[in-house]
This record gives structure tokens, sequence and C-alpha cells, in this order.
């Protein structure tokens, strides 16, 4: 069997009330596709209520490598983000690096 080139890893956060996204879900998912070499984020995806903050978000994160940790992804979503569900968006990139470290740990 070849080894592991890249892996399909998902985090969560808890939607606030009244976001666009909480009459869909109760909690924000945030998927990201990463190459295992460098754990360099190739693809994300997330549930936002709306295709632009969806694409935004992406964009935002994209490129991004989960070893070298999420501060720089909570950075990036602190400045340039400003919708209702950014603590949920910052929860999530924690939890997808919790789950990234339970990955590398295998």
């Amino acid at each position: 069997m070849s080894p592991v080139r890249r892996a399909f890893i998902a985090g969560h956060g808890r939607l606030p009330s009244g976001s666009a996204a909480k009459t869909a879900y109760d909690t924000l998912a945030l998927v990201v596709e990463i190459e295992m070499q460098h754990a360099v984020i190739l693809s994300v995806e997330c549930t936002l209520a709306t295709h632009l903050g969806r694409n935004f978000v992406c964009e935002l994160l994209k490129g991004h490598s989960l070893r070298d940790g999420v501060d720089a992804m909570i950075d990036e979503i602190k400045l340039h983000y400003h919708g209702a569900t950014k603590a949920a968006l910052i929860a999530a990139i924690k939890d997808l690096e919790a789950e990234y470290e339970r990955l590398s740990a295998t």
C-alpha cells in the first residue's frame, strides 16, 4: 500500500444564534484537504450560509500549513472576516488543529 499523500479532516465550532448559518446548522463545519508531507491546506469548505462567505474563508485559509500551527490562520480571520460567525470559525480552526495532531500521531 502506498503512503498517504492527502487527507481530509474536519473541525467544528458552535454557531451563534442570529447568524444566517444557524438557521440550517447548530455547528459550523470547516473541512480541509491537506497534503500530508507538509500539511499544506489544498482546499477548504465550510458551512457558512453564503457562497461569498464560503469562498472568502477558503481563500484566507488555503495554502497555510497545519504543521506551523493555526495562529496565522486565526490572525487572518480576525483581521479580514467581520461576520457574526467569527468566533465559530476560530473554534473550528482550533478543532481542525486538534484533529490534525491526532492524525499525525497515528
